[in-house]
């Protein structure tokens, strides 16, 4: 089952509220996305517990609904 970007972005606000989050469907099938997500929240945090902290924000759904994401995080620039 395909995934619409929206309800990527949704979920990923969701879980981090403060977040910046443009998605891109990288094969127009819905299974394969781009994310690119940029949260203070991130400040200090190696970049394998951001993508921890995107990949609970989206509850599980990587690999069954959502087929393939292809994630980047930072930190927004001052």
């Amino acid at each position: 089952m395909a995934m619409d970007a929206g309800e990527i972005e949704r979920l990923i606000q969701e879980g981090i509220p403060d977040a910046t989050v443009k998605i891109t469907d990288l094969r127009g099938d819905g299974d394969h996305y781009a994310a690119l997500v940029e949260s203070p929240a991130f400040e200090g945090l190696p970049r394998v517990k951001q993508h921890q902290m995107v990949y609970e924000a989206l509850k599980g759904k990587v690999g069954d609904d959502l087929h393939a994401l292809a994630l980047q995080t930072s930190v927004p620039k001052s």
